[in-house]
């Protein structure tokens, strides 16, 4: 059963559309190669901007104030990318339990635990018992930069970042804030859906957008199977990717509207 409020499948025309009103902000090659990686890579948001330089382009030599490079085949994105707190060192938010399950068997054993307990005089504590915490670790992945305009994006961004700043690092972030700062995946997130909602004028999309649109193409339109989507995604379950296997918005628009032209009247 499909969700409600899901991100918006962008359709070339509305994709054309986003690249063309970036062009008439402040920072269009930075937001073209954004834009260009989310929708073409399916980057997650943290993901995005979690990028270094080095895992798109090898840096040359500092010399006389230039600094050139050259843009990689492959994304190697590492596993570390996508583990939310770790990657971004943040202090681990508290996870409040709602529900806890156990099997018959475990089940048995924790209550002769307890009773075991109970008879000796120790104190018991419920949050003892509760059963370990499946963590998400994420998965590396490698994705082939071979979009032309993807690689046409990225030099062109990179160009002048390094123009700006020949003395950077390979290992400094690839995307920056306007005050020189690296994005937090919250303000990527409100960013990505200000440039396609408010600058492009897209109903419903999102930063989510990207992601959900490239999964549909591929499922939908090359009818690729659903394993290679799970890869390109980084999903850990194919039963995440098999979400992307609900038809997008314009295919139920043009089913109703071909319904339509039969019931004139």
């Amino acid at each position: 059963m499909s969700k409600t409020g899901q991100a918006r499948v962008l359709t070339p025309e509305q994709f054309g559309h986003l690249l063309s009103v970036i062009r008439e902000h402040r920072y269009p090659e930075k937001n073209t190669a954004l834009v260009q990686i989310s929708f073409k890579l399916g980057l997650r948001v943290q993901e995005i901007a979690l990028l270094q330089i080095k895992d798109v382009a090898e840096l040359g030599p500092d010399t006389t104030g230039q600094r050139s490079f050259k843009l990689k085949e492959i994304l190697a994105l590492p596993a570390a990318y996508t583990k939310g707190a770790d990657a971004l060192r943040r202090s681990k938010s508290t996870y409040q339990r709602r529900r806890i399950s156990f099997s018959v068997h475990d089940f048995h054993q924790l209550v002769q635990r307890i009773e075991t307990m109970a008879k000796a005089g120790a104190e018991i504590k419920p949050e003892d018992f509760y059963p370990e915490v499946n963590k998400h670790r994420g998965k590396s992945r490698d994705l082939p930069m071979n979009d032309a305009a993807l690689r046409t994006a990225i030099e062109n961004y990179l160009a002048i970042r390094l123009a700006a700043d020949p003395s950077v690092k390979k290992t400094d972030h690839l995307f920056l804030t306007q005050k020189g700062g690296p994005y937090s995946p919250n303000t990527l997130q409100e960013h990505l859906a200000l440039m396609q909602r408010h600058w492009a004028g897209i109903e419903r999309a999102s930063s989510h957008s990207s992601r959900r649109t490239l999964m549909t193409n591929i499922i939908h339109d090359q009818k690729k199977s659903v394993k290679v989507a799970q890869k390109i995604a980084g999903h850990v379950s194919p039963s995440t990717t098999l979400i992307y296997e609900e038809p997008p918005e314009e295919s139920l628009k043009e089913a109703l509207q071909d319904a339509g032209y039969q019931y004139v009247g």
